[in-house]
């Protein structure tokens, strides 16, 4: 029967939940990105915090889009939480700052109560990163809840044992040495601007179909259905246009990377998966690389499908911004921005027979980006 249903109701909830929400706005986004990004720097500490850090020795993991729910048929976290533990794990271990930036707990599906009895685990692993002072929590539009309600700081403080603080935004600043031409070299201010990414969106930023429809609609038809959306198949569209204006507003800022979440989309210095393939088989094509030709032919033609555009000038797009991607993807991987050893790095945990492994996707140097930025 649930089979049924699905291929009854599939098509006409997701075409229902497309036509009714909000598009990403341009100019409010530019606008809330802006004014939260002078707000942190001019008044540190209240909507966000400023860190410094050294370019070889800082070491930072963002992480966003958990959505941990209560373990039903719409809890998209339940696939993931093996790589989250083992990559929370991991990070400890290295002694890595966490940047939780958003959509860590779903508050539009679950109540909190809920959502903390299923996730002690999770919960407990975060706290190991409070303990050592290097924990950062980010609000994003589902767990908007921890910027809202009264009881917040007292809920957070009963899953922590400790006050928590959550921002809006965070900044990173280090002093890093760039080769800007040639072989010269000199040190240039990098600044890392990260929020979750929803700001000015009216679809996920004050919307009032967009919360209706997830918590009365939305919620009892994904935990029928079991229908994980947290892939680029589905509204795949609206994903690349918001990442787009996220680009957009970072191209025109100085000497800064933004990075954020909330399209669930992976992007790597402005370059989706599709657009980073289509780059790397022009070049092969340029060294005559049959092989790697074929390989990158063969992995395009499996990914295409996922995106719906690709920028008209991804060959030279400036390598400003960043987007950590889920920790919710229907197969159970997740992927995140690594800042470490001078670079900043594309990661992805994913079950490898049977047992959470890293894997490196994309790295850069961040002297190098700041060079072409």
């Amino acid at each position: 029967m649930r089979r049924l249903l699905r291929i009854i109701l599939l098509r006409p909830v997701l075409w229902v939940a497309a036509k009714f929400s909000s598009r990403p706005n341009r100019l409010r986004i530019f606008d809330a990105l802006s004014k939260l990004l002078v707000h942190i720097r001019e008044h540190p500490g209240k909507k966000g915090l400023v860190i410094p850090f050294e370019q070889l020795a800082g070491k930072f993991i963002i992480f966003s889009d958990q959505h941990k729910g209560r373990r039903n048929g719409a809890d998209d976290f339940t696939q993931a939480e093996p790589n989250y533990l083992a990559a929370l794990e991991h990070y400890a271990a290295e002694d890595f700052c966490f940047i939780n930036l958003g959509d860590s707990e779903e508050l539009w599906e679950n109540t909190f109560w809920q959502v903390k009895k299923k996730n002690k685990a999770t919960f407990e692993a975060e706290k190991k990163f409070i303990a050592n002072g290097k924990y950062v929590k980010i609000a994003g539009n589902h767990d908007l809840y921890w910027n809202t309600s009264p009881l917040a700081a007292f809920d957070l403080k009963m899953i922590y044992g400790e006050k928590v603080e959550v921002y809006d935004g965070v900044v990173l600043k280090s002093l890093v040495q760039s080769q800007e031409s040639g072989d010269n070299t000199q040190d240039s201010e990098l600044t890392i601007f990260l929020t979750h990414g929803h700001q000015g969106d009216a679809q996920s930023d004050g919307n009032w179909f967009s919360k209706f429809f997830v918590g009365w609609i939305w919620a009892p038809l994904q935990a029928l259905l079991r229908i994980n959306p947290n892939t680029p198949a589905y509204d795949a569209e609206k994903k690349t246009l918001h990442n787009s204006i996220m680009y957009e507003w970072s191209h025109a800022q100085k000497k800064l990377l933004l990075i954020t979440g909330h399209t669930h989309q992976p992007v790597f210095a402005s370059l989706t998966h599709i657009e980073r393939l289509y780059k790397q088989f022009q070049f092969a094509g340029k060294q005559n690389d049959e092989q790697q030709l074929q390989l990158l032919l063969d992995e395009i033609k499996k990914r295409e499908k996922e995106f719906t555009a690709v920028a008209l000038d991804y060959m030279s797009m400036k390598p400003s911004y960043f987007n950590s991607g889920c920790c919710c993807f229907s197969d159970g991987d997740i992927t995140g921005i690594e800042i470490a050893d001078g670079c900043i790095r594309l990661i992805k945990w994913t079950l490898v027979e049977g047992k959470p492994e890293r894997q490196l996707l994309e790295e850069m140097e961040l002297g190098r980006l700041v060079g072409e930025l």
